[in-house]
This record gives C-alpha cells, sequence and structure tokens, in this order.
C-alpha cells in the first residue's frame, strides 16, 4: 500500500473518530430529517396519493425516505467543513501541511471519512422507514442504488463545505452557510413533488438541481429499478463535484503556498 494511500485512510480515519466523538457533529444530521421525516408522515399518510399530481405511494413514508438521506448529507457535509476550519484555527492544519504528508491526502481523507458517514447515514434511515412501514418498490438492487448515491453525494458535499473553510478559516462561518443549504433543500422536490407545484415556486424547484437529484434516487424506492432516473441522479453528482472538489483543490494549493 502506498504512503499516500495509508496517509489518507489515517486522516480519513481520524475524521470519522472525531465526528463520532461529539455528538453535536452528528446528532443534528440525524435528528432533524428524522423529525421532518415523521412529522410528514405524521401529517399526511397515505392520503398524500389522492393530491393531484402526487405520484402512487402506499404511504407518505416511502416519499420522504430520500428526503431525509439527502437532508443528512447535507447537513454532514456542513458539520465536517466545520471540522476543517477548526483544524485551521487549531493550528492542525499548518503542522499537517509542514509536514511530509501527501497534499492531496489532506482533501481526499476529508471526502474518503464523508462518503463513509453518508452511506452510514442512507443505511440508518433507509432501516428506520422500513420498520415503521415503508417500502421499497425496487427491491434490493433498487436499495444499493440510493445508498451508494448517497454516499457519492457526500463528495461535492463535502468538497463544498471544505472549500468554505479553506475560504473561511472559520469554523463558525461554514457553520453559518447551514440556512443557506436548508433553503436550497425546501426551494426543491425533496419533501413534495413538483407538480403539486405552481407559480414561481415551481420556477425554482424545476431549475434547481437538488430536485432531479432527489427524484432519481427517490424512484428507486416509489417505483422501481430505473437507471436512468439513477443515471440523471449521478451526472449531477459529478457536475457538482466537478465544481466543489475543484474549487477545493485549488483553494488548498494556495493555502499551502502561502503558508512556505
Amino acid at each position: 500500500m502506498s504512503p499516500a494511500l495509508l496517509q489518507t485512510l489515517s486522516l480519513a480515519r481520524r475524521s470519522v473518530k472525531g465526528t463520532f466523538r461529539f455528538p453535536q457533529a452528528w446528532f443534528p444530521s440525524l435528528f432533524f430529517p428524522l423529525v421532518l421525516m415523521a412529522i410528514f408522515t405524521a401529517s399526511f399518510g397515505t392520503s398524500a396519493a389522492h393530491i393531484p399530481g402526487f405520484p402512487k405511494i402506499d404511504g407518505f413514508l416511502s416519499f420522504a425516505m430520500t428526503g431525509a438521506i439527502v437532508q443528512g448529507v447535507l447537513i454532514s457535509g456542513v458539520g465536517a467543513g466545520g471540522f476543517f476550519a477548526a483544524d485551521i484555527e487549531g493550528g492542525f492544519f499548518d503542522r499537517l501541511a509542514s509536514s511530509p504528508a501527501s497534499r492531496s491526502a489532506i482533501l481526499v481523507s476529508r471526502l474518503v471519512a464523508g462518503m463513509f458517514l453518508a452511506t452510514c447515514q442512507a443505511i440508518f434511515f433507509m432501516a428506520i422507514a422500513l420498520i415503521f412501514g415503508a417500502t421499497i418498490q425496487g427491491g434490493v438492487v433498487g436499495a444499493l442504488i440510493v445508498i451508494v448515491l448517497a454516499g457519492l453525494l457526500a463528495i461535492p458535499i463535502g468538497g463544498l463545505g471544505v472549500l468554505l473553510a479553506l475560504r473561511t478559516g472559520s469554523a463558525e462561518a461554514v457553520q453559518g452557510m447551514f440556512p443557506l443549504f436548508f433553503a436550497l433543500m425546501f426551494f426543491s422536490s425533496t419533501f413534495f413533488p413538483r407538480e403539486t407545484m405552481t407559480g414561481w415556486f415551481q420556477t425554482v424547484a424545476n431549475l434547481n438541481p437538488i430536485s432531479h437529484l432527489v427524484e432519481g434516487m427517490r424512484q428507486q424506492i416509489i417505483v422501481g429499478v430505473d437507471w436512468r432516473a439513477a443515471g440523471v441522479s449521478l451526472a449531477i453528482i459529478i457536475g457538482l463535484a466537478v465544481l466543489t472538489v475543484g474549487g477545493s483543490a485549488l483553494n488548498l494549493r494556495r493555502r499551502l503556498e502561502g503558508n512556505q
């Protein structure tokens, strides 16, 4: 195993352990999605299928499952950015930069840790939903597609968190971006289908890439395995990753050069 890979895994392990060590880091990413999923499910139950434009579903819980998964990944991404900013503030980043550690490992390790945590979250939310009566029309294959997409989504979200951390160097500034992520989700079809929306709200949801991302994942649960829909979600994830991870890599190089 190459030294760069060993360093990446070691730093990723540190990130994961650091996340589990502080409840304030992982609790919001589990609590808030579960609360919203429970509230919406209790409010609509099986009656949602009778709303004009709403897809035919056994219960709202199946529809809300992917929304909870994506919301958890978004919140975790903000938390990961906050931890990275805390490392910058605490001086760990400078010590790491002055060490022989691989420069790529500094960034990649955060993304690997984010993928691991997002995958665990997706499995957790899916298990909770199934326990309370949700169904997955795509079966095991559909569930695996959603889990894999959730893990991959952590790459662009984690990349954005790291980008904000490198730009601001402040954990508080990164955490302050949380309302923006929350608004981005509400102005999408994360919680309700676009067919039930009207006016400018529907226009914004149509343009929001989160809508198409969530719908591609949700299709596997409420309809069945749909490789085309999964491909759309994957394409959006790749596109976002190019922007955020690329921006993170560029800002990481600038900060490292500034430390020399």
